[in-house]
């Protein structure tokens, strides 16, 4: 294989490259190689979104104080990306697939690619909205007016056109985006460093009280990042080879990570700086706020900048909520329309969301998501490596996911869920800090899944008529 095709994609049929095997496994002869799979996620580890998270973590903790949470971050992604790649591309399944084998059923599943949609649909929003601030900023326009609305939305038009055809499609705009994204990139550094004053890491010191609640909340923040990405890593690591190990899909989550990396330091660097410049009661969100930072800092190539990197990045949003929805859609209504078309709607909820300001409630928003997404990973995990490859309560291979071979519900997964769930949302409410809120509900859920499951012994794995057989066989043998 020459070095050109190893950053290329196999050779599919147009209908293969539009459905993206949404709802089956992928075949052994259309896997990727490593390096295409990372080439398609730097779209992701460039997005506009750290550059925020890092001015975030600096305006929260300073410096040295930030780099705990960030650590947090890196590794546990690493790990949890590891994990999450090697078991997807293991099965060629997609997580709202393997969810229904692991622990929740196949209706069971479809609440949990609910709850996945719904990260694509705030990160679509989000990444949308920052370029919608630039575009509007640099015309006049009020954000939060039909105007503003109407950038978003057009905006959003256009990455639609290029999701179309899926992991192909993304390739090929990351292969020409990236040095695009670079170019750019350092442009924009450059003016800092000539027609600014940069603040070193030295004066990057937090804009509130530190202390402990301080460092919590940085990596409260960490901790919902740290899942996703690791979550996110299995829509295109299940495309990886069938033998990939863990060194692969640790190369795969380091491709990704260490320039996602540069881009929250970068993002604090140039948040500390323009704050030092900034004054007024909107200083600290402007000056963490991609769409103003970069228009602040080149004008308008600052809106072209920030043009493409969000359609960048929003084709993996689209195309990460349009796998969601296709799978949850299957099982809970039998409905298949076809995986591009589950694009407009995640296309129209942001549009709709971002009509109702939904972005100014976005710390109780992410606070919820992360309760749910971390919970729902880690159970799915503990199924797969705990419950059935440890302690042998199910198949470890070839996990089922057909309706016909899984119960519509499995009690295991959906009470371990709800219960760390409803102790989550206990923080979120107030009864106890919010920022303990996602540790507390990822740990109990699949301590709990692994205790269900192993109390039933495995048995919500098989079909009712499995168990029924297998009483029927028993009874005769009696």
């Amino acid at each position: 294989m020459s070095i050109l095709e190893k950053f290329r994609g196999p050779t599919t049929s147009i209908d293969d490259q539009i459905e993206s095997f949404a709802i089956n496994r992928v075949p052994a002869h259309l896997r990727w190689p490593i390096p295409a799979i990372s080439l398609v996620l730097l779209g992701n580890a460039t997005a506009m979104f750290f550059f925020s998270f890092g001015a975030q973590q600096a305006f929260l903790v300073g410096w040295p104080g930030m780099l705990a949470p960030i650590s947090y971050f890196f590794f546990g992604a690493v790990g949890i990306g590891m994990l999450t790649m090697r078991m997807a591309s293991r099965e060629g399944l997609s997580q709202n697939l393997l969810s229904r084998g692991l622990g929740f059923g196949s209706r069971g599943a479809a609440v949990t690619s609910f709850i996945y949609a719904v990260n694509y649909v705030y990160y679509f929003l989000f990444e949308g909205t920052i370029v919608s601030h630039a575009i509007a900023r640099y015309f006049k326009i009020d954000i939060n007016s039909v105007g503003g609305i109407a950038i978003f939305a057009v905006v959003g038009l256009v990455t639609l056109l290029v999701v179309r055809r899926g992991m192909h499609a993304m390739s090929f705009l990351q292969s020409w985006g990236f040095p695009l994204f670079l170019i750019l990139l350092g442009w924009g550094l450059f003016k800092m460093f000539t027609a600014h004053t940069p603040v070193g890491a030295g004066g990057w010191h937090a804009t509130g009280a530190t202390g402990s609640a301080a460092m919590w909340s940085a990596f409260s923040l960490a901790n919902g990042q740290m899942i996703f990405q690791g979550l996110m890593a299995t829509d295109y690591g299940r495309f990886a080879s069938r033998n990939v190990r863990y060194r692969g899909t640790a190369a795969i989550m380091l491709g990704e990570l260490i320039p996602m990396f540069a881009v929250i330091f970068v993002g604090a660097f140039i948040g500390v700086t323009l704050l030092n410049e900034l004054h007024g009661p909107h200083a600290q969100s402007n000056a963490q706020d991609p769409g103003f930072m970069f228009v602040y800092l080149m004008g308008g190539v600052g809106v072209v900048f920030a043009v493409i990197t969000q359609i960048r990045i929003n084709v993996m949003n689209l195309y990460g909520g349009s796998i969601a929805l296709s799978s949850g859609f299957d099982v809970a209504a039998n409905f298949r329309p076809g995986r591009q078309y589950w694009t407009y709607l995640v296309w129209i909820l942001g549009v709709v969301f971002y009509a109702f300001n939904v972005i100014d409630h976005l710390d109780t928003f992410l606070a919820i998501t992360g309760v749910l997404t971390n919970t729902w990973v880690l159970i799915i995990l503990a199924d797969y490596f705990v419950c059935r490859r440890w302690m042998k309560l199910g198949r470890p291979e070839n996990i089922e996911f057909e309706p016909h071979e899984v119960r519509s519900w499995n009690p295991c997964g959906l009470a371990s869920l709800a219960l760390a769930v409803l102790v989550g949302t206990l923080g979120i409410v107030g009864v106890y800090p919010v920022y303990y809120a996602s540790f507390i509900s990822m740990l109990l859920g699949p301590v709990l899944h692994v205790a269900f499951t192993a109390a039933t012994r495995g048995r919500y794995y098989k079909p009712v008529q499995a168990d029924g057989a297998s009483a029927q066989l028993h009874s005769a043998l009696s």
